[in-house]
């Protein structure tokens, strides 16, 4: 009689592998008091979450289980306080700082997106800005010097080839794509609300004594908060700004898509881009993260 039985290289795998498309970054930031304040309100991050298996021996056939297989997404986060005094400092680093403890204690990291999982992404991602948002409120009331500080939120995470977007405030994201510069944000600010509105031309926004009247931030007085989210796909060279008002207070549209074009590396043209900054008078703190993305 024949033997009937499979070879072990006939066997299927219950569970395929998950391709993974392997996405590299190269990612710099810089933050600069400028030429006028004396302290900086402004902090930024740059880090990785990873997920990693390597496999160290087996007698399960070679492809059953891969030798190794790693997951990398890059966080990147712009916070701009405000407050007064120390106030805003401590606002924007306590920002940074409990989103980064609220993550880790989620006891199930999700590395890529799917239809599955967007849903969960963006509840988790809301409810942990909206957390951070009370924090502040709650100890600016324990501190009388922390009375009413808040700040700005702009955040990147890539998932593969998919980034997401978090947005509360006036700092801003961008993304050059292929020559062509885009602006992924839109400030909540009593300007942009006029602008809306058509009681104010870009022109006249972005010179109004109300582009700087925050309408949507962290902490302050309210625990309202708005967070918009986006989803995107990456594309081979995309580069993504975020920055801090401090940069495009000062420095337009045309400069910065000029800066971004360059072949330089991330770090390079987060120093240019800084250096315009300055050149331009520097009244405010600045901050930029870069970053380029090769599939």
């Amino acid at each position: 009689m024949a033997d009937t039985t499979p070879a072990s290289s006939d066997i299927k795998p219950l569970v395929a592998a998950r391709p993974s498309v392997e996405v590299r970054a190269d990612v710099s930031g810089l933050t600069h008091s400028g030429r006028v304040r004396v302290n900086n309100e402004d902090h930024f991050l740059v880090t990785k979450a990873t997920r990693r298996l390597e496999t160290i021996q087996t007698s399960l056939p070679a492809g059953d289980v891969p030798e190794r297989d790693d997951e990398i997404n890059y966080v990147m986060v712009v916070a701009d306080g405000m407050g007064g005094h120390a106030a805003g400092e401590v606002a924007s680093r306590l920002t940074i700082s409990a989103l980064v403890g609220l993550a880790l204690q989620i006891p199930d990291w999700i590395f890529w997106v799917d239809e599955e999982h967007v849903p969960e992404i963006e509840r988790r991602t809301r409810e942990a800005v909206q957390q951070v948002g009370s924090m502040l409120i709650e100890r600016g009331r324990e501190e009388d010097a922390l009375r009413g500080m808040g700040s700005t939120l702009t955040a990147a995470r890539s998932c593969g080839r998919d980034l997401l977007i978090v947005h509360v405030g006036d700092s801003r994201a961008y993304l050059f794509r292929a020559g062509r510069l885009e602006r992924l944000t839109r400030d909540h600010t009593y300007a942009q609300l006029l602008l809306d509105a058509g009681e104010l031309s870009p022109g006249e926004a972005n010179l109004s004594r109300f582009r700087h009247v925050l309408t949507n931030a962290l902490g302050g007085s309210s625990k309202e908060v708005q967070v918009d989210m986006d989803l995107l796909r990456l594309e081979d060279g995309d580069r993504l700004l975020l920055c801090s008002d401090g940069l495009t207070d000062g420095v337009d549209d045309a400069t910065i898509a000029t800066t971004l074009g360059s072949a330089q590396p991330s770090a390079d043209v987060a120093q240019k881009l800084l250096q315009c900054a300055l050149d331009a008078g520097g009244r405010d703190n600045i901050t930029v993260i870069v970053a380029t993305f090769r599939l």
